[in-house]
């Protein structure tokens, strides 16, 4: 009989692509993923893994099982989220995966959401890019928060998962309160921000960056932007202490940094999309459809401080 755990340990291999990343993931030591995975073997009765002195990878009966064990995690979920639901009420535990300014912003509505529900234990965790996604399909997390600046994550998307549109956050203008776009009756003049102002930024490859960049090609090129940092909210502070201006997604503000002056941006139509991921067999299970619900309210009330319209 095959074991679960070590078919999901098996997924996870797959999708990650080394034993010390699978580690990491799931909070095991190499060591222990390695001898996890070799009880597997003994288990299926064939070879999963090509094994070197500094790496290994997946045979072709590896890849076969891995797809397999996709689907039977799948099934699995599905007949424990068949059976959750007859009892109505939300409980159990729920673990939300989240990139930083969405984990500030939602926060507040997950906290709120649990009030009055005793049975729900709430897990909260920042993630970097790309990771929550991956975290939802291994089965490490429940539900994950991301963002796509493309506008084809849906098509991306692995068919065991079902993404839910919360907010379309757009590219907006942050200047500290001294400067002179301070004055709302002052017009945003975008060429010539571009050529006399110190920009800040996200390092280049971040998706946020190549918004930036865009924008500022879009009124005659892309200077290199001088000071980049990776937390938007390093960005918000240097803003409001005068050392130069930023473009970012509105929804960083709900961070609470109001010492910085924000002006839309003429013309543009820069956004990204923030979506919140599940596996399609966990959405029957009341506490995760819970969460989406809180999820969904968060996001009404961010729209209704300023966070304006639907995702795509």
């Amino acid at each position: 009989m095959l074991d679960l755990h070590r078919l999901r340990m098996l997924l996870e291999f797959a999708d990650r692509g080394t034993i010390g990343a699978t580690a990491a993931a799931l909070g095991y030591t190499p060591s222990a993923v390695s001898q996890q995975l070799a009880a597997l073997e003994r288990e299926a009765g064939t070879t999963l893994l090509d094994r070197t002195a500094r790496s290994a990878e997946l045979t072709d009966a590896g890849r076969r099982l891995a797809i397999h064990a996709e689907i039977i995690l799948a099934q699995v979920e599905a007949a424990e989220a068949d059976l959750s639901a007859q009892a109505r009420e939300p409980a159990g535990r729920v673990s939300v995966a989240a990139f930083p300014t969405a984990a500030v912003a939602f926060a507040p509505a997950l906290v709120r959401s649990l009030r009055g529900h005793p049975g729900v234990t709430l897990l909260l965790r920042q993630t970097q890019r790309d990771e929550g996604m991956r975290g939802v399909r291994s089965g490490e997390v429940d539900v994950a928060l991301v963002d796509d600046w493309t506008g084809g994550i849906t098509d991306r998307a692995p068919t065991m998962l079902r993404l839910f549109p919360l907010l379309r956050d757009p590219l907006v203008l942050i200047v500290p309160r001294g400067h002179r776009l301070a004055d709302p009756a002052v017009p945003v003049d975008l060429r010539s921000l571009r050529e006399t102002s110190r920009w800040m930024a996200a390092p280049a490859g971040e998706p946020s960056r190549e918004a930036v960049d865009r924008l500022l090609a879009s009124v005659g090129g892309a200077p290199a932007v001088p000071w980049e940092f990776e937390g938007v909210g390093t960005i918000l502070s240097l803003v409001a202490r005068g050392t130069g201006i930023a473009a970012v997604p509105r929804l960083a503000l709900a961070a609470g940094e109001g010492r910085v002056t924000v002006r839309e941006i003429p013309g543009s139509d820069l956004a990204r999309d923030i979506y919140a991921v599940v596996r399609a067999a966990s959405i029957r299970r009341p506490s995760v459809a819970f969460i989406l619900a809180a999820l969904d309210a968060g996001a009404k009330n961010l729209a209704g401080r300023g966070i304006r319209g639907q995702a795509r």
